[in-house]
This record gives structure tokens, sequence and C-alpha cells, in this order.
């Protein structure tokens, strides 16, 4: 990230042919938002940047110490697409989990990670990184939604029988997300 900064400061980035290349906004923006971001993690939560000098792509790993999905360790990828902030990043959950909002090919279901919401709490140029990253823990405890779900089979089993939804979320982290 430091190397990030100096290119910044400097108003370009090298590009392998040795040609300058403008910074993007929303490298720009990533910047200090990834700093703000990791100085504000939840403690259930560690970000990991495999090029700190590629800030828009990166992943979480969140591991609940309650819930149903205490016990396991889920995997997000996190794509921050060019035209950030004014759209949201792209998350995908990499770990396969039993989750009434999270699809079984890890689309998320969280307000404000949609461009449009009906709610008004969907994405706005005002939230940042650290939003994403609550929101995203908040899907294991306070924003567990079993009336407005992705995975419609999960609901439906969590309300049809909640000690073998229990069940099969504890299988899944067995067989998915064991630490």
């Amino acid at each position: 990230m430091i190397t990030l900064s100096k290119k910044l400061k400097a108003g370009t980035v090298v590009k392998k042919d040795d040609e300058p290349k403008r910074i993007s906004i929303r490298d720009k923006l990533l910047v200090k938002e990834v700093q703000e971001m990791e100085e504000n993690l939840p403690k259930t939560c560690k970000a990991n940047f495999n090029d700190h000098n590629t800030l828009h792509l990166f992943t979480l790993t969140i591991a609940p110490e309650e819930g149903f999905w205490n016990g396991g360790k889920f995997k997000f990828s996190i794509n921050v697409p060019e035209e950030y902030n004014i759209v949201p990043p792209n998350v995908t959950c990499d770990t396969r989990i039993w989750h009434p909002n999270i699809g079984e090919g890890g689309e998320v279901c969280l307000s404000l990670l949609r461009q449009n919401s009906i709610d008004s709490l969907g994405w706005a140029p005002t939230r940042k990184l650290k939003d994403v990253v609550w929101g995203l823990n908040s899907l294991f405890s306070d924003l567990l939604n079993f009336e407005d779900p992705l995975n419609v089979e999960a609901a439906e089993h969590y309300e049809r029988d909640k000690e073998s939804f229990k069940s099969k979320v504890r299988d899944y982290i067995q067989l998915y997300a064991s630490r």
C-alpha cells in the first residue's frame, strides 16, 4: 500500500512498458478506504490482499463467534469495479454455505450491495468498503433474513424444521468451512 500511495502522490502509476497511466478515481478512493476498513474490521473478520498495489481485489474471511455458523470460516471475494463509488463492489461467497441470504453459487443478498433498492438501503456513493464488510459480517447475526431470502430452500428448511436446519448448517461447516 505504501508503494501505491507514493505513486498516487506523484499522480501517475508506471505501467510495465514504462508509459505513465493516470490514477483512477476508484484507486484514489481505495487508498483511503482500505486503510479505514482495516482499522475498523470487526474482530470476526480478516481482509487479505494478494497484491497491495491491487486494492480493488481482495478476500474477506469471516469467522462468526456465535449463531448458526459459529465455528465456520467463510471466504468472500470482493472486486471493486472501476465505476466505484457510483456502483457497489461485487461480492461472492467462495465457501459453500447453507444460508438464506447466500445462494449455492455464492451470490450474496445484501441490500447495500444493490445498485437500486426499493427500501432505500441500497448502494449510495456515501457508502464505503467498511460498510460492506460490516454488512457481510452482519449476515451471520442481526441481518440474517428468512423473510426475503435468496436461497428460498434454506429459508423454507428453517421454517419447517429449525433443528434439521441447524444440523445441515453444521454439516456444511464441517465439509466446507472448518477452521
